[in-house]
């Protein structure tokens, strides 16, 4: 995780959770630099992307300020941070999975690039659709570390991965970085999701992080499009 995208999230946390309370002034530019040991570039950088997410304003002449977001905003931003897994995602669902593909194998330079290994490293790669009430949401594409993330077995595929790095593991889950765009399925998301051919998807292509900054996953997980939205918070 870059240094502007911690001091972002740092000062995300503060608003979340009060410090910064709604329509008040974060603190100066020249104050925030000399608090976090950084430049004004890095520190504009992480405000800019304050203020993509909709947490913030800038004002000519003023400052930057707390955006005023009622409870279902907060919440929404909240349940965001906390990286929620499927499961807990659907919990008022009955939630179970299927395990399509798992198999250990080395990562192409792509991968391996996002996941800061080397192609000689070994990653789980599965692929599996996970199910509420019965019904078909999602089928995923995962890439995990076997060094970073160990004791990934059938019994863990098919409840939730994320339990397993937290509880288990003892990991801290931190952020994603996410790029979402529409496409149409191919047949084996056609059969796992009974779905037609020209029935479009959603592509959520994502890598994890953990608090430490070490990217523990890369996925791509694959919507029915009637079974998923996205919210965001956009200002002028």
């Amino acid at each position: 995780m870059a240094k502007y995208e911690e001091i972002a999230e740092d000062i995300r946390n503060g608003i979340l959770s009060g410090k910064y309370s709604p329509k008040a002034q974060l603190p100066l530019e020249k104050e925030m630099c000399e608090h976090y040991g950084v430049s004004r570039i890095t520190i504009k950088k992480a405000v800019d992307e304050l203020v993509m997410q909709g947490l913030v304003i800038k004002r000519r002449g003023s400052g930057t300020f707390v955006k005023a977001l009622d409870d279902d905003d907060v919440q929404e931003l909240s349940m965001a941070k906390q990286f929620e897994g499927f499961s807990e995602a659907y919990k008022d669902k009955k939630v179970h999975s299927e395990i399509v593909n798992f198999e250990v194998i080395h990562p192409t330079e792509e991968i391996a690039t996002k996941l800061k290994i080397t192609c000689d490293d070994f990653v789980y790669y599965v692929v599996r659709t996970r199910y509420a009430d019965n019904v078909p949401y999602v089928i995923e594409y995962i890439y995990m570390p076997i060094g970073l993330i160990p004791g990934i077995k059938n019994d863990v595929l098919l409840n939730s991965v994320y339990s397993h790095i937290e509880n288990e593991l003892k990991l801290k889950i931190k952020s994603a970085h996410r790029i979402i765009r529409a496409m149409l399925p191919n047949e084996l998301e056609q059969k796992w999701l009974e779905i037609k051919s020209d029935f479009p998807i959603l592509e959520v292509e994502q890598v994890g992080f953990l608090d430490n900054g070490q990217p523990f996953e890369y996925s791509k997980a694959h919507h029915r499009s009637d079974k998923i939205e996205f919210r965001t918070v956009s200002i002028k």
